[in-house]
């Protein structure tokens, strides 16, 4: 499925294109000072929300402050939705799924974004302020990023048809690009929990999902379908024309110049709340940091647990990481997989809230182990979804209950891809040392999202060579390599695909991840009798 519906709501969107999940890997993560303390952060907000009139220390108070932490997030959310539509854009130009798995890495700054955190809270500018420091200087090289991505974005991809795309430095660019979206992140993240009083902090999560949300719709949804000439010309035109509405090249100028703009009003026009931020947001040292997050891994139970979230996904990853890319190899229109996310929206809004309930017990790795088989089974039902596309496909396209289909089997895999989800985030809640919650939460985080990055990347890797294919019409000829199916080609024949290695590649995920529920699942859900003093 296209990025839009596979890794919605994450910070990690990601991973998005590849993913039928959420962004797990990118839920809300925050720096090691920033939830660490919080709680003394809160109370100095006493001191300033004293200092406002009462009139303003309502909603409407602070509006201006919770629109902009907003518009931030929804920045952030652009370059992730961009991010996240290549692929797709590469499928439908028929690269290799290793040239898919090498643009996968794109997405993993947003996993390994710890490794820099301790950096970006502990140097800046007291001046000008902790968060603007790097904030200002970030989305001004995105813009100027943009800007220059817009002059090079058609080439690399192959768009001017002089050439095939240019993946190694597709990746690099856009590997720069979600490691800039990571760090400006960051200072958002430290930001909202002193731009906003102590009543209102808590809607600086709310500015995270639905700002973040908003800017990956426009990123990738908005974007696929207007830079569709079928799409354009079916619903937004009268007189059929040969390119969509925009190119890629025009939307990369567009938000380029957005970034400028704004970037710049921040800088001339907003302030940091110098009372609250100096005080006590000073945060440990860079080395102290980092000695900490190493002590916490040494602990025995921490080290096999964090063993455990690293290989917990393997059974997935073929389904979350190929499945959308397959349907769209198989004819479905990327833009009319991305516009698929839309209905998906409420549901992924209310599964939380209602799973949320069964995993505040004591025991939520119950609710991990026992969705686990049915996640599981999914990827068999998506590998008879990408056998069936071809088979429904007419000359017009796709009938819709073949769409309704796709949504209810998404549906389907959202239930059970949440309940892991919310089960594991609450039991890293129920085991981190509150002392220094933020430095545990994030490290258990950044663990679980590689836990489904690597496994992705090397699903991707492994399609083209598990994959079997004969030359027909040319005898003695091959197709084992592609040099061997380009010489097939220019001596009359044609390369047919006899085993999709897809289809191997699932049977192999899921044997491996019942393996994982049966042998090592016991022992995961008894992580849950050892002592507190065992993760401390």
């Amino acid at each position: 499925m296209p990025a839009s519906l596979l890794s919605k709501g994450s910070r990690q969107r990601r991973q998005n294109h590849l993913s039928w999940d959420i962004k797990e890997d990118d839920q809300n993560y925050v720096t090691d000072s920033d939830i660490d303390e919080k709680e003394e952060l809160i109370q100095d907000h006493d001191i300033y929300v004293q200092s406002i009139p009462k009139m303003h220390r309502g909603v409407k108070g602070e509006l201006g402050n919770i629109l902009l932490l907003l518009f931030l997030y929804v920045l952030q959310g652009i370059p992730l939705g961009l991010a996240g539509s290549i692929p797709l854009i590469l499928q439908s130009k028929n690269v290799s799924y290793t040239d898919q798995a090498f643009f996968s890495f794109v997405f993993w700054p947003f996993s390994l974004k710890l490794l820099w955190a301790p950096l970006v809270d502990a140097v800046y500018l007291k001046n000008f302020g902790r968060r603007k420091s790097w904030l200002v200087p970030t989305q001004y090289t995105l813009g100027i990023f943009m800007l220059y991505l817009s002059t090079k974005v058609d080439s690399l991809l192959g768009s001017d048809g002089t050439s095939n795309p240019d993946v190694v430095r597709l990746t690099a660019f856009f590997f720069m690009f979600e490691f800039l979206a990571a760090t400006q992140d960051i200072a958002v993240d430290g930001w909202a929990l002193t731009m906003l009083s102590r009543k209102n902090v808590g809607y600086a999560s709310t500015c995270n999902s639905v700002g973040q949300t908003a800017g990956y719709f426009l990123g990738n949804v908005l974007f696929l379908a207007l830079e569709s000439p079928d799409f354009c010309n079916k619903y937004l035109r009268f007189t059929p024309q040969l390119k969509g509405l925009i190119t890629l090249s025009d939307f990369l100028v567009f938000w380029g110049v957005v970034f400028f703009v704004t970037t710049t009003l921040v800088a001339l026009l907003k302030k940091e709340n110098k009372a609250v931020s100096q005080p006590k947001e000073e945060t440990k040292g860079i080395k102290e940091t980092y000695k900490l997050l190493f002590s916490i891994v040494q602990l025995p139970t921490v080290l096999t647990f964090c063993i455990m979230l690293l290989t917990a996904k393997i059974g997935f990853s073929a389904a979350d990481a190929v499945t959308g890319l397959k349907l769209v190899e198989e004819g479905v229109p990327k833009e009319q997989l991305a516009l698929l996310a839309v209905p998906m929206v409420p549901l992924q809004i209310l599964l939380p809230l209602i799973i949320s309930k069964y995993t505040a017990g004591p025991r939520p790795l119950d609710i991990f182990y026992k969705a686990m088989p049915f996640r599981l089974l999914m990827g068999l039902v998506f590998a008879l979804l990408v056998w069936w596309t071809p088979r429904v496909k007419h000359e017009g396209g796709f009938p819709i209950y073949y769409y309704a289909a796709v949504v209810l089997c998404y549906a389907l895999h959202q239930i059970a891809f949440y309940s892991m989800y919310v089960a594991a985030m609450a039991f890293n809640a129920k085991i981190s040392d509150p002392a220094i919650g933020g430095t545990y939460m994030t490290l258990l985080n950044t663990v679980s999202n590689l836990g489904g990055n690597w496994p992705a990347t090397v699903a991707l890797w492994l399609v083209d060579p598990l994959t079997v294919k004969e030359c027909i019409g040319a005898q003695g000829q091959s197709c084992s390599s592609s040099e061997a199916a380009e010489l097939c080609t220019k001596v009359g024949g044609s390369c047919v695909t006899t085993l999709d290695g897809f289809y191997v590649e699932s049977v192999i995920c899921i044997i491996i991840g019942f393996g994982w529920w049966f042998l090592v699942g016991p022992k995961f859900r008894r992580l849950q009798q050892e002592r507190s003093s065992s993760w401390h």
